[in-house]
C-alpha cells in the first residue's frame, strides 16, 4: 500500500544499502516494507542535483511499450523522450527508472550484479 511520508521526501539515501534495492528488484510493484516506501517517495518526489530533471516513464501503447523521459526542470516544458529507451515490460521499465534515480541521488553507481537485466 503506498503511504504519503510528508518527512520521506528528506529521507536520507544510503549507498551501502543494497537491500533496499534488491526489494525492489524482486518486487517492483510491491508490495514494499517501510524503509523502501520512504525511499520509493524520496525518488519520486524529491527531484535529483541534475539540471535535467527526474527520470519518468511516458506510456507509448498503454499496457504495452513504455518509454523512458525526462522531467523538465521548468513546469510547462516538453518531456524529453529518450526514444532509445523503450520497454514492453513494465516491471524492467521500473527497474530502470529506479537505477536511474538511485544513481543520480546517490551519486553512486550500483554493483554490475545490478546492471544486468531481470530475470
Amino acid at each position: 500500500m503506498l503511504v504519503n511520508y510528508t518527512a520521506a521526501a528528506h529521507w536520507p539515501i544510503d549507498a551501502s544499502r543494497l537491500d533496499l534495492v534488491e526489494e525492489f528488484r524482486r518486487k517492483p510493484r510491491g508490495p514494499h516494507g517501510d524503509e523502501l516506501q520512504k525511499l520509493l517517495h524520496r525518488m519520486r518526489w524529491s527531484g535529483d542535483s541534475e539540471a535535467s530533471g527526474r527520470y519518468v516513464l511516458v506510456v507509448k501503447e498503454p499496457g504495452r511499450r513504455w518509454a523512458l523521459g525526462r522531467l523538465p526542470r521548468m513546469r510547462g516544458k516538453p518531456i524529453e523522450i529518450l526514444s532509445n529507451q523503450v520497454f514492453t515490460s513494465i516491471a524492467e521499465a521500473e527497474w530502470e527508472v529506479f537505477k536511474r534515480r538511485w544513481e543520480a541521488l546517490t551519486g553512486t553507481s550500483l554493483p554490475p550484479s545490478f546492471k544486468e537485466p531481470m530475470a
